[in-house]
């Protein structure tokens, strides 16, 4: 399958490690243009250095807190005058930290809202001009297996990730007369460093090793093994790609069948 990619300009955020970094580099074995960002120049620097050398794709980099709109702004500025314009956005940002209700501050419920959903809300609005120009994009976002099912202790994530789905669903009404289409994936246990620290977490609170509290997750899905973020980023290529021409508003899980809710 052509999936009309070669050329095509993408923007992925929190990209230099975990699952964006795996969105990163699957664009970039299609044959499109890359912008990677991430708070940390070194990160930065070592994904654009093994994304290129992977794929021989175009690759750029540019610093950027998810938490600062001006960073946003000049994200998205940069990417359209490095590559042209924005085709592709992929919305993602790092999870919020763990805790139940009474755990948890305002400032904390402030900071989590910024970056796993106001971060999503500033980026749509700034590549929109570029992609109603061209009366053409598309969009995913990043959330999480949460929005079908909570997950106990990850209260900021399954109230702001919930939240994801709601914006996509509205707005993809709005965009569609622009040829804009926007959809959310949600990642179950994929093996990323922040399912490490989840599941490290997990096992400190119970009071078991880390092996107990990774065989308890592993029991939770039907294909028995978690998955690798190569096979959840070959799901947001098809849904950023020109294959994907009649699927918007929608919430996809890649989560080995875990999630039993219709």
């Amino acid at each position: 399958m052509d999936l009309g990619l070669k050329g095509k300009s993408v923007l992925v955020l929190a990209s230099s490690r975990g699952l964006g970094r795996a969105a990163a580099l699957e664009f970039a074995r299609e044959g499109a243009r890359v912008m990677i960002s991430s708070r940390s120049e070194k990160t930065l620097e070592t994904a654009e250095r093994e994304i290129r050398s992977a794929t021989n794709a175009e690759v750029h980099r540019q610093v950027c807190d998810l938490r600062k709109p001006a960073d946003i702004e000049a994200l998205v500025d940069r990417t359209a005058a490095a590559l042209g314009t924005v085709d592709v956005l992929v919305n993602n940002a790092g999870g919020p930290p763990p805790g139940n209700f009474d755990q948890l501050d305002d400032q904390q419920w402030l900071e989590a809202f910024e970056l796993n959903l106001l971060s999503y809300v500033r980026a749509i609005r700034a590549v929109l001009p570029h992609m109603r120009k061209q009366q053409s994009g598309r969009i995913v976002n990043f959330a999480s297996s949460s929005v079908k099912a909570p997950i106990d202790g990850l209260l900021l994530s399954n109230t702001f990730r919930t939240g994801i789905v709601g914006l996509a669903k509205s707005i993809s009404q709005e965009l569609a007369a622009d040829g804009i289409l926007i959809n959310t994936v949600g990642p179950g246990i994929v093996q990323t460093d922040r399912i490490t620290e989840l599941t490290q977490a997990r096992a400190d609170k119970q009071g078991i090793t880390f092996a107990d509290a990774q065989n308890q997750s592993l029991a939770q899905i039907p294909l028995g093994r978690f998955g690798q973020p190569d096979e959840f980023a070959r799901l947001v290529v098809f849904l950023g790609s020109e294959a994907n021409s009649y699927i918007t508003g929608q919430t996809l899980l890649v989560d080995g069948g875990m999630v039993k809710a219709l």
